[in-house]
């Protein structure tokens, strides 16, 4: 494997790597893009863009090439334990506008690769096959990575900086020792649907505790169907995902209801625990963006708008510290800054949705409430959607 030269080696190639190698690379910055699959390639995901996630797209210059591909979703039809269903859209909330006044749904690979063809077409140093085996750490900064390619050959790579984007395992990540456990303890359970009248233009969740269940409508005829389960009940089943997957469904009898005369059209995939934290690098030389920067357990199957946004803010940061010649911890310390203006507040507005979905009166008090309060069920949406600051909940409240 020849080694090269780069400014960046950004380690992952998924919505969070990709864009954050497009936008140094607009900024001429020297990238190179590791990535351990070869695209396209199959990845367990919700598949859903919140209205916000456009505009990223738009300026990584994929907006286009993705409208082709998703599915238009209005707002969320949600489905409290006792029946109560109420539905908000997206829309424009007092002064905040979204990019678009609707979220998408689109199958996690073809959104990936819209994002690697954009890689493609620039100068980017984009590698496949290449798996991030180590992190080289000197006189307290990161300055490269160890990667083996497929035929096994190891080689020291080399940076003035390295982004991390390699996901929930992120190893570097775990090389740092960063990585630690989250006291929410769930796994998803993954497949695709088929047959699902009027699933279109909706997306759907069923809160069933201690479960609950999204529909995305990726296609016409062809849903993302997750459940979302305590980690202890499906670790037994881990050898039958299908048969777990079968009973559980049934188990939450309005999405049961909501699934007759469908039929899964893919196989089951899991992936959990779902929520971890990831602390601050404690070394210079390095930056984590996306899922290697930390998850919580989402309400909707979202994520991808915060791996792009997280682009976005690591190259903001990024860019400075190479211009300034400066990769020190204490200098890339604006971009945790960045992440906690940005995420902070949603993340306790997702930390209280947890909490309510995880028990049934309480789901079912909320749903009765929104179902009275349907512009404050759009106030809620808009902030799950990313375009409403998580203080309108509260102005909402009081009005």
């Amino acid at each position: 494997m020849t080694t090269g030269a780069a400014d960046v080696i950004v380690v992952g190639a998924g919505p969070a790597g990709a864009a954050t190698a497009i936008l140094l690379a607009e900024h001429g910055v020297a990238v190179q893009l590791l990535d351990r699959a070869r695209f396209p390639r199959p990845k367990i995901c919700g598949e859903y863009l919140s209205p916000e996630a456009p505009r990223v797209l738009d300026r990584l210059g994929v907006l286009k090439t993705v409208d082709g591909l998703a599915t238009p979703l209005a707002g969320m039809r949600i489905t409290a334990p006792d029946g109560t269903v109420v539905i908000g859209t997206y829309r424009t909330v007092g002064d905040w506008r979204p990019y678009r006044e609707h979220a998408m749904a689109i199958e996690r690979a073809r959104l990936d690769e819209a994002l690697v063809e954009r890689v493609r077409a620039l100068p980017i140093d984009f590698r496949e096959h290449v798996r991030v085996i180590d992190v080289l750490v000197e006189r307290g900064e990161v300055r490269g990575v160890v990667a083996v390619d497929r035929d096994g050959r190891a080689a020291r790579l080399r940076a003035r900086l390295v982004i991390a984007a390699d996901g929930r395992a992120s190893v570097v990540a775990e090389r740092l020792g960063l990585r630690h456990g989250h006291r929410l303890k769930r796994m998803a359970l993954v497949t695709y649907v088929s047959g699902l009248d009027g699933c279109r233009d909706y997306g759907e969740v069923f809160v069933d505790p201690p479960d609950y269940a999204i529909i995305n409508p990726v296609a016409a005829d062809r849903g993302n169907l997750s459940i979302v389960v305590p980690l202890a009940h499906a670790a037994p089943w881990s050898g039958r995902l299908e048969t777990f997957f079968t009973a559980r469904a049934k188990h939450l009898q309005h999405l049961a209801r909501r699934l007759a005369g469908a039929r899964i059209v893919a196989p089951v995939g899991a992936m959990g625990p779902l929520a971890y934290e990831v602390d601050a690098p404690r070394v210079g030389g390095v930056l984590l963006v996306g899922d290697a920067a930390g998850f919580v357990d989402p309400f909707t199957g979202e994520g991808i708008y915060a791996a792009l946004r997280g682009a976005e803010l690591a190259v903001e940061t990024a860019v400075g510290a190479l211009r300034s010649g400066d990769c020190s911890r204490q200098a890339l310390a604006a971009y945790r800054r960045a992440r906690r203006l940005a995420f902070g507040g949603k993340a306790r507005v997702t930390r209280a949705l947890q909490f309510v979905i995880s028990h049934r009166g309480l789901a079912n008090l909320t749903a009765h409430v929104l179902a009275q309060r349907p512009g404050l069920l759009d106030v809620l949406l808009g902030v799950i959607g990313d375009f409403v600051p998580p203080k309108a909940l509260v102005t909402g409240l009081v009005r």
